[in-house]
């Protein structure tokens, strides 16, 4: 590694953290993620693990603990405790997946995971329904085909996305496999994961063990992606720090960076807010890591650790100034930015059926609805898996592309397809436009239903949009169960977040192409006046829309919503 994509990563120890939130001085005494976890996991007499700190840590782990909110209630009056289950997610940098690594998921969602998988918005695996007793063996069967979950959730720099583009062959190659390197460099360094999962003995060192993250890790998530212009399918916007890949003559030049964005707000609270990231500048393809160690640096040091609602980084931004956290993240990484390239951003959707590249590699994309590979999808797959010679990819729309396809291996892969799943691209319009969070029930966070809902709702809305000529007319849509984002509903033109069972705050006039914010124009309502609010203004889009017009664009310019210009106006 040159200086040019290292800077040193020691934690800067001139910023005290004094009056620690409850959550940073967990995670100081925790011994750099190891806490009790370990025992946690041997006593038999719960479900769970017992400790709420363990709970917590584990998170970094890339597990969570559930349990079956269906059965709350009947388990509550039953005197039993709540059927305890795990959700294990998969670091999966860009979403790229071997055939190898498929078939071990497949028969692992198959033992341990209710035998089902889902592909989540940030291209990556989770497993739900698992035992604890299944976590171990998971963990370690994923290593045998060198898959894990560390920093997959958790206070640090979460799953690196990467633009699955099959359009962009060569260049996408090569944005790749730097997505690949930044993942492999931003996790934690920690031993605590192989000594817990793969029963690792611990190692006496004179060297930090966390150099980077010190023992109190980052203030909150943070969360890192790579766009190749023209297509935005990983909303670059909304990444803590995102990458946007610019074309030089011979390849790759460098990249425009953007910082500061984030979906998650609090109901109630108008100091939270989502917010798109800034754009600040251009840097050469060799800092990419010496740009991704400051910026990230920055946030560690300044970030709020005293209230864990505004410790994001685009909280930081606001409270400090983009100019002052440029200037910071420049004097860290040793160069200033130069001034940002020229770019367009056109689509934030998936390019769906076959797709042939340069090279003379097809592309398959399919739709899977939310993300969710039922068992129906799983026996396609794993057949797939077994004669596919090139990657399995995954969109963060929560589709599939089974990629770099010989062309003599198309029929065998159409006719698997036809066999098991021959409604496969029978999808509408605004199906392929359409992402939901998991939700209920294994979701502690969801306040309602969002997966299992959205498409019964899209029903209705399908039957609006027919009754106005607008059947083919692309409208993004997207569902959270709660205000915290996952679904990136705050940029979709049609956002739906949960507020509690049947009920919705209903938002208009995101970005088709995931590059402005939208506006809550009804809090807290159920079904009945979304499709009441929708039916008056698709109408209304349908009569006075202009050509080629957006219906995210059509609001704003019919005065329908006002545009939030930026993330600190969104509650205005």
């Amino acid at each position: 590694m040159t200086d040019a994509t290292a800077i040193d990563r020691t934690r800067d120890l001139s910023q005290p953290l004094e009056r620690l939130g409850p959550d940073e001085s967990m995670k100081d005494r925790s011994n750099y993620l190891r806490g009790t976890i370990t025992d946690g996991l041997l006593d038999q007499i719960t479900g769970a693990v017992p400790s709420a700190d363990d709970v917590k840590l584990m998170k970094f782990h890339g597990i969570y603990q559930q349990d079956d909110r269906d059965l709350r209630d009947e388990r509550r009056r039953q005197k039993l405790e709540p059927a305890f289950q795990f959700m294990i997610r998969v670091r999966l940098p860009g979403g790229v997946c071997t055939p190898a690594q498929w078939l071990k998921l497949d028969e692992l969602a198959r033992s341990y995971g209710g035998e089902t998988l889902r592909i989540t918005t940030r291209q990556t695996f989770q497993f739900h329904w698992v035992l604890k007793d299944s976590l171990r063996p998971i963990i370690q069967a994923l290593h045998e085909t060198l898959l894990d979950t560390i920093a997959a959730c958790g206070d640090d720099s979460r799953g690196v996305m990467c633009t699955v583009d099959p359009q962009s062959s060569r260049f996408h190659a090569e944005v790749a496999t730097l997505a690949k390197r930044v993942s492999d460099h931003v996790i934690p360094k920690t031993r605590a994961y192989h000594e817990i999962w793969y029963g690792n003995e611990r190692v006496a060192t004179s060297e930090p063990e966390e150099p980077f993250y010190g023992r109190t890790y980052l203030p909150r998530k943070f969360k890192i992606g790579f766009a190749l212009p023209p297509s935005n399918d990983i909303d670059v916007y909304a990444q803590d720090l995102g990458f946007i890949a610019i074309a030089g003559k011979e390849g790759l030049a460098g990249f425009n960076v953007a910082i500061g964005g984030g979906m998650g707000r609090t109901d109630q609270a108008p100091e939270t807010y989502p917010r798109l990231a800034s754009l600040i500048g251009f840097v050469p393809a060799d800092r990419v890591i010496a740009c991704a160690d400051a910026v990230m640096s920055v946030q560690r040091d300044y970030g709020d650790r005293k209230d864990r609602q505004r410790a994001r980084f685009k909280y930081t931004i606001d409270d400090k100034g983009l100019d002052w956290v440029k200037a910071e993240i420049e004097q860290r990484m040793g160069v200033p930015f130069k001034s940002a390239r020229p770019f367009e951003l056109t689509s934030n959707g998936d390019s769906y059926g076959w797709n042939i590249t340069p090279d003379g590699r097809h592309h398959r994309t399919l739709i899977i609805e939310n993300g969710r590979l039922n068992l129906k999808l799983l026996d396609a797959l794993r057949d797939i898996a077994r004669v596919h010679r090139g990657t399995f990819r995954l969109t963060a729309n929560q589709n599939l592309i089974v990629a770099g396809v010989q062309a003599e291996d198309r029929a065998a892969i159409d006719a698997i397809l036809a066999e098991h799943f021959p409604e496969i691209d029978n999808f509408s319009i605004l199906r392929r436009n359409a992402i939901a969070c998991v939700a209920l029930p294994t979701c502690g966070l969801a306040m309602a239903e969002s997966e299992r809902y959205l498409p019964s709702l899209l029903d209705k809305i399908e039957t609006i949009l027919a009754e106005n000529g607008l059947s083919d007319e692309p409208i993004t849509i997207r569902m959270s169960g709660c205000p915290n984002g996952c679904s990136r509903p705050y940029i979709a033109e049609i956002g739906l977040t949960g507020r509690a069972p049947g009920k919705y705050n209903l938002y208009l006039g995101g970005g088709f192409h995931g590059e402005r914010l939208n506006r809550m124009v009804r809090e807290n309502v159920g079904e009945a006046t979304i499709l009441e609010v929708l039916a008056e203004l698709l109408a209304r889009y349908a009569r006075e829309r202009q050509p080629g017009e957006h219906f995210g664009d059509f609001t704003i310019r019919a005065g329908i919503v006002c545009e939030v210009i930026e993330g600190r106006f969104f509650n205005d």
